[in-house]
């Protein structure tokens, strides 16, 4: 690109800075207010205030200060209105820290429907197990994602074979006599 002016040829910053006057004079133009920029909080500058002031900065934290990713994320969540599918999202999740490691080697959480979490044990050993324990999971699961998100268990053990092959079924008792 050239300049109008001389002839020569703009790069980079010249063409940002052509582009920012340009603009400059259009707001000028227009009627608008042309500063080299404010202490606002999208410039990045910090505003002085009078000493006596509340809002002067000290050594506690503030907005300016740089915040944790997770803080804001839950921060937008929350405005969003997400917070209950993200709780939900970290029962499933994360579920190996939420009931410990020895749960999980022998449960996995399936899925959560209208507060119920579905669980699926390895054996029906450890089915029983879990609904003897269903209490102290409810309560290891609320102090995780918070009251509320899941309310009850459905605890489920393995599945028995099935005997069906092809979609047409004749009713009765089935294969009884092959085992003799």
């Amino acid at each position: 690109m050239t300049g109008p002016d001389r002839g020569e040829e703009l790069h980079g910053s010249d063409i940002a800075r052509r582009a920012l006057e340009e603009a400059r004079a259009a707001a000028k133009a227009a009627g608008k207010s042309v500063g080299r920029g404010n202490a606002g909080p999208m410039t990045g500058g910090v505003r002085r205030l009078r000493k006596g002031s509340k809002r002067w900065s000290g050594p506690s934290p503030d907005n300016r200060d740089p915040q944790r990713l997770g803080s804001l994320v839950n921060g937008i969540a929350k405005a969003r209105g997400w917070d209950r599918k993200v709780s939900e999202g970290t029962v499933l999740g994360c579920w190996e820290s939420v009931v410990g490691a020895d749960v999980a080697a022998h449960a996995s959480a399936t899925g959560l429907r209208d507060k119920v979490l579905y669980v699926s044990a390895e054996s029906t050993a450890w089915a029983t197990q879990l609904r003897l324990m269903q209490a102290q999971l409810l309560a290891k699961i609320n102090a995780a994602v918070g009251q509320g998100v899941v309310t009850s268990l459905n605890i489920t053990g393995p599945s028995a074979p099935s005997w069906r092959k092809g979609p047409l079924h004749v009713p009765g008792r089935g294969p009884r006599d092959t085992y003799g």
